[in-house]
């Protein structure tokens, strides 16, 4: 008889271990693929399913899900790991599902976190995928878009998980309650709003609220009538939420994009909030205070040119105490922009003449405003004709400082917002001037 170990001990795995579903009924979350009538569900119980990529945030289930299509489809299983397999292992692994292929068998290669292979690594998987010899799920939290090898990619398919939902969480946990596999064999005592706190406080992660529901009841009081999970224990394990965000994946592109376009869209709080989560999940306060800095002129603009300013300021007193005493510093500079006028008149105008610059790169600056400082540049007209604006009564000349090619091109078109609209009658009065005076 074979000594049992601490490690062959299924008891001591982790509850989510031992609650890993076993089919698609036990699966929690993703009804809009695994939903009766849904695609998903219908190449699993067909069985033609084909090289895909699960996308989605950590815990909704990629591992667990490719394991069930292996188990229903009657394949052979390879777990893969992208950080610690090279492309030797890669190898190692083909051979195996090629030489599966030939005895008729199927074989899934299950790649956890494809992301990671770089594109030596991917190419090593097409030749296998293109003549069948394996079924590709690859799994990421990153956008395959950017991260995937857009020939392998272009030959899976992508489905998105999405994060549970909290009825969904609060579902499995009440399972893990009654399942044998879980606490069923045990007595808990836990109040139905506190299993709904763990679900939100997993946000949309299944395998981080069956952790947490481990950590209460382990940590429960405990007597002959079983376990009881008090609101002390319950705050103790979860006084720090724990929130989804990756400083350089496409969470923090996400966030800092509300947080941009709340401003834009003139609505504080919403800006507030965005800025609070970054702040509390980890970000670098000075890399928030830059795109803030960007927005007071790419948004506000001339409309109030103290937006910049205050930006500015607020940029400093990040770099000078940091975190967390600069919070305030942000949300001071996030709240005035939020509710500062709106122009985009100076960003309108660069992008416009970026476009005739990047078009007309030979254009010669005219004569009249070229710099003169030898004497052979002089012979050649090199600034003949300048005329200096401050000589003159109204401090303004008529001079032609754009190419010949671009002659009335207007880029910065001023708008009526804040004190932007005083900017604008001075254009006009400066246009008027010139056309008088050519």
């Amino acid at each position: 008889m074979e000594q049992q170990t601490l490690f062959g001990n299924a008891d001591t795995q982790p509850l989510a271990a031992r609650l890993r579903p076993r089919s698609l009924e036990e699966f929690a979350g993703q009804t809009h693929l695994l939903g009766p009538g849904k695609i998903l569900r219908r190449l699993i119980e067909s069985d033609r399913i084909s090289s895909m990529i699960f996308w989605g945030p950590p815990g909704v289930g990629k591992t667990t899900l490719a394991r069930i299509i292996a188990n229903h489809t009657r394949a052979s299983f390879i777990d893969f790991s992208a950080v610690t397999s090279g492309i030797k292992e890669i190898r190692a692994v083909m051979q195996r599902a090629e030489d599966n292929r030939r005895f008729g068998d199927k074989t899934i290669v299950f790649v956890d976190e494809i992301h990671r292979f770089n594109k030596a690594q991917q190419d090593a998987f097409l030749p296998f995928v293109e003549k069948g010899s394996i079924i590709l799920i690859g799994a990421t939290t990153e956008n395959p878009s950017f991260e995937v090898n857009g020939a392998l990619l272009s030959r899976c398919k992508v489905f998105v998980l999405q994060a549970l939902k909290p009825e969904e969480l609060t579902a499995l946990l009440s399972r893990a309650l009654h399942d044998p596999r879980g606490f069923g064999n045990q007595t808990v005592h836990i109040a139905p709003d506190m299993l709904e706190l763990i679900a939100n406080f997993a946000n949309g992660d299944a395998r981080s609220a069956l952790t947490t529901l481990e950590m209460v009841v382990l940590n429960g009081d405990t007597d002959e009538n079983g376990i009881t999970v008090t609101p002390e224990t319950l705050e103790q394990c979860i006084s720090k939420k724990s929130l989804l965000y990756d400083k350089t994946g496409e969470e923090h592109y996400n966030l800092i994009s509300a947080l941009h376009k709340s401003m834009r869209n003139s609505d504080p709080d919403a800006a507030v909030y965005w800025l609070a989560r970054m702040l509390e999940a980890g970000e670098d306060p000075l890399y928030i205070a830059r795109r803030v800095t960007r927005f007071a002129s790419e948004d506000v603009g001339l409309a109030d040119p103290k937006a910049l300013e205050l930006a500015v300021a607020a940029y400093q007193a990040c770099h000078f105490i940091g975190m967390p005493e600069c919070s305030v510093h942000l949300t001071q500079a996030v709240v005035y922009l939020s509710l500062a006028p709106k122009s985009n008149a100076l960003y309108a105008a660069y992008e416009t003449a970026k476009k005739d610059a990047l078009s007309q790169l030979a254009e010669p600056v005219p004569l009249v405003i070229r710099n003169a400082p030898t004497r052979l540049m002089k012979e050649l007209d090199y600034g003949k004709g300048y005329q200096y604006a401050h000589d003159t009564a109204d401090k303004l000349t008529n001079m032609q400082c754009l190419p010949d090619s671009l002659l009335g091109r207007e880029y910065y078109r001023p708008t009526e917002q804040g004190l932007e609209s005083k900017y604008k009658t001075r254009l006009q009065q400066i246009k008027d001037w010139k056309k008088e005076h050519t």
